[in-house]
């Protein structure tokens, strides 16, 4: 039986705000305790069994303490920039396939949408600095549009790279195109592009740099800033920020699932479903806590010139070699 549209858009907004909600809480869990593994210590322990109850605790701790504005903060935009940061993640997680028939809404321009609301997220981390009035949080936010100016660029020649062999922005098209095992995923399509293997490493270091994660966390960079950006929030307003940017991560690594990994298409061929793409998702999500908790903060100049003396000449060399492969055969 198929539900009326107002329904069926309901149940999966419930469905979103819950996955993401769970998402935050615990891979802050899973963090914390592949950060203890790394460092040989046990990580979280005390509060409920294998500390499972901690992010729950945490949650409580926030939700308990005041919310408070500086005396010469832009009120409005200081509790507007919580809102702005958590709402991009909403919207692109609504637009991506989790499987065959499974997603909120099937965009033909989908990819784009996501690149587009993803840009809010940017934007919201500037206002949320701006306007607190604290020099450690504007220099931050400075950081921030710098940073992902700079990996904006490589991120969207890599999807170009992508458009141009798959032919459609549509996220469910794409995925379609890349089932039946995992030699027809976009990551090992040679024939278009011998470099795709590298394509995705780019793609995957400019995910790193878009969600703010270590080696590239200049906006939080405790050493030298505080709390970053956030450094005059505090209670949930603190914990918002916190929740999107592991939302941020998911819905990064969904896009990488779709884009280069089949979706929910098993890599052997044999049937398909939301337990592959998940899977791949959350292997994505490990790797992207294992960088963390391996490479150090790298320096502010490096990060830029890495993107701009580096990954754009690179990403633009295998946007080329795909055309001439395209043309050729």
């Amino acid at each position: 039986m198929t539900l009326p549209e107002p329904w069926r858009l309901l149940a999966y907004l419930v469905g979103i705000l819950g996955f993401v909600g769970l998402n935050a809480a615990y891979l802050v869990w899973v963090e914390r305790k592949a950060a203890g593994r790394f460092q040989r210590r046990p990580g979280p322990t005390e509060v409920g069994p294998a500390g499972l109850l901690q992010p729950i605790a945490d949650a409580l701790k926030l939700l308990s303490k005041q919310v408070l504005v500086p005396p010469e903060a832009d009120r409005l935009l200081f509790r507007l920039a919580p809102l702005l940061v958590m709402a991009p993640a909403l919207i692109c997680l609504a637009t991506i396939p989790f499987g065959a028939r499974l997603g909120a809404r099937d965009f033909h321009l989908g990819l784009l949408l996501v690149f587009a609301f993803g840009a809010i997220n940017v934007l919201a981390l500037m206002i949320g600095g701006w306007s607190s009035r604290n020099k450690y949080a504007i220099i931050s936010a400075a950081r921030v549009v710098s940073q992902n100016v700079a990996y904006e660029v490589p991120m969207l020649l890599v999807v170009i790279t992508l458009l141009m062999i798959t032919g459609t922005t549509n996220l469910r098209e794409i995925v379609e195109q890349q089932t039946g095992g995992f030699w027809r995923w976009n990551i090992l399509r040679l024939l278009s592009n011998p470099l795709m293997p590298v394509t995705f490493v780019i793609f995957f270091i400019c995910l790193l740099a878009e969600t703010n994660r270590a080696p590239f966390d200049m906006a939080e960079a405790e050493s030298e800033l505080v709390a970053g950006a956030f450094t005059e929030y505090a209670g949930m307003g603190f914990g918002v920020f916190f929740m999107a940017e592991y939302a941020n991560i998911v819905v990064g690594c969904a896009v990488a699932t779709v884009l280069f990994f089949g979706g929910w298409d098993s890599p052997i061929g044999l049937g398909s479903g939301l337990f592959w793409f998940l899977l791949k998702l959350y292997l994505l999500v490990f790797t992207v806590i294992w960088v963390r908790w391996t490479f150090p903060r790298t320096q502010f100049y490096r990060l830029l010139n890495l993107s701009w003396k580096t990954l754009i000449p690179i990403s633009l060399g295998t946007l080329m070699l795909t055309a001439v492969m395209l043309k050729l055969f």
